[in-house]
């Protein structure tokens, strides 16, 4: 609701509905469940609480992770001042799903339960589970549960945006800020569409920092924070 206001008064709308609604939600209160995905998208929705969302959302690592919500849960992590730990709970957890021999985003995953079966790239030993015919959970169970599905891809995002730090600043992609936040790495390289052309970007750690070379057409103004930039053109 405070989203539409914003957005009813950037187009000039009334905003009284949005308020009378807002007036009734806030007479509320939420009970924040014990899970990383409601403390997650909550802190995103408040930004309140920094160092206890820190704490709970760093909490064991992967634990409690969700493929749907990891990209909300690594982010909210990040922005309460836990990037390091929210790159190292997608590596354990999406880790986890490539030691299970995912070469897709699955539609559900539990990195614990995942300990007692076999990769989907062979059959079961004796003792061992399927990964994907015996477990899942919800309404996931057995060969219900999709092993490519889109809407778990949550981490490009985050590497997109977070790692590599492109960021979009201005409509239709006339403006990028490129911020890296390399988490201890020591090269990391990716890119993005635009409607002008894919944008480039590479980093790479030495004595000096960070030296980022950015290839993007010339219609793109990049901007560099905490990195030594090299621009070209396409």
């Amino acid at each position: 609701m405070q989203k539409a206001k914003e957005i009813f008064t950037l187009f000039g709308l009334n905003c009284s509905y949005a308020d009378s609604v807002l007036n009734k939600l806030s007479a509320y209160t939420f009970i924040e469940p014990d899970l990383k995905q409601a403390i997650a998208i909550k802190y995103l929705s408040d930004k309140k609480d920094s160092a206890r969302v820190k704490e709970k959302l760093s909490l064991g690592g992967a634990d409690g992770y969700s493929t749907f919500l990891s990209y909300y849960i690594a982010t909210a992590l990040k922005n309460a001042g836990g990037v390091n730990d929210a790159l190292n709970s997608i590596r354990d957890y999406y880790g986890g799903m490539l030691d299970m021999g995912a070469t897709t985003f699955w539609e559900d995953f539990n990195l614990k339960a995942a300990k007692n079966c076999c990769p989907i790239d062979r059959l079961p030993e004796k003792g061992e589970e399927d990964v994907h015919g015996d477990r899942g959970d919800y309404c996931y169970k057995g060969f219900r549960h999709s092993l490519c599905h889109g809407w778990s891809c949550g981490p490009i995002a985050f590497l997109t945006e977070t790692v590599l730090g492109i960021n979009v600043a201005a409509m239709a992609c006339k403006k990028i800020e490129i911020s890296p936040k390399l988490c201890g790495l020591s090269f990391a390289k990716g890119s993005i569409p635009t409607p002008y052309g894919t944008v480039k970007v590479s980093h790479k750690v030495n004595k000096n920092g960070i030296d980022t070379e950015v290839i993007a057409p010339e219609e793109i103004e990049i901007v560099a924070n905490g990195c030594n930039l090299a621009r070209k053109f396409i």
